[in-house]
């Protein structure tokens, strides 16, 4: 039986750039086709900032399915029952804020997996089949294979147990969230300052040992610098000059 395929878990195994948009204020199930249109791989829906109802989201992911869109999610941090209902209505990938811990991270792994990699409970046939009955246990694991797990590291803490958090299985993508990250640090907003590259270059040095994908969230280009990709990953997918990524990108927001 087909199943919708996450074509941003896909590149990113891969090694490719997985490119998608946020989705913050506009609330309408075209945005999946303008997704497709500007030939994007996943919506960001933002949750935690945006006004968005499980409805809404729910809405939007199912309409995502059928454009050949990943949508993603990001929850409040903690909010594992509404990720978890998300994930039952439509979404392929979920993300996680404020994540500082190896515990939080496997509690998020398995909850958002069907046994054996987690605890997830079936809730009939999903979305992801076309609301037609699979076979349970090779739907759970097609499933396990298309979920995409991100965590976001925001503080000096996640920063330190970068390491642990990738050892865990289940967790695909690292995602940095700058913003809330140099408030952390004390160096609210500024996106050049050497703290920031030195937590963003233990993050991305420790996801890549882990064999994670790493991304940023909330940077913008630093006006003068020079922006590479020592890590020989492809650039296009980097906004500042440190880390080793396999890039998790997202861009501006409607």
């Amino acid at each position: 039986m087909a199943i919708v395929n996450n074509v941003a878990k896909r590149k990113l195994r891969e090694g490719d750039i997985a490119l998608g948009f946020g989705l913050h204020h506009l609330r309408s199930s075209a945005a999946p086709m303008l997704a497709g249109a500007a030939q994007h791989d996943y919506l960001f829906m933002d949750m935690e900032h945006g006004a968005f109802t499980v409805q809404e989201a729910t809405q939007i992911c199912i309409a995502s399915l059928a454009a050949g869109i990943a949508p993603i999610v990001r929850v409040c941090a903690g909010a594992i029952d509404e990720a978890t209902r998300l994930l039952d209505n439509g979404a392929l990938g979920i993300v996680v804020p404020h994540v500082d811990t190896r515990r939080q991270a496997q509690r998020i792994a398995d909850a958002f997996h069907y046994p054996p990699m987690g605890h997830r409970s079936w809730g009939g046939p999903p979305p992801i089949y076309s609301y037609m009955a699979p076979h349970v246990s090779e739907a759970q694991k097609a499933i396990n294979d298309e979920v995409l797990t991100v965590v976001m590291i925001e503080s000096p803490e996640g920063v330190k147990n970068a390491d642990d958090i990738a050892s865990v299985d289940g967790i695909d993508v690292l995602l940095i969230g700058s913003f809330d990250l140099t408030s952390e640090l004390g160096i609210p907003g500024q996106m050049g300052h050497q703290k920031l590259i030195d937590a963003v270059q233990a993050v991305g040095d420790q996801g890549h040992a882990g064999s994670r994908s790493t991304g940023k969230n909330g940077v913008t280009l630093v006006p003068g610098r020079q922006h590479r990709n020592r890590s020989g990953a492809r650039p296009a997918g980097l906004p500042t000059d440190c880390g080793r990524y396999v890039p998790f990108r997202h861009q501006g927001q409607i």
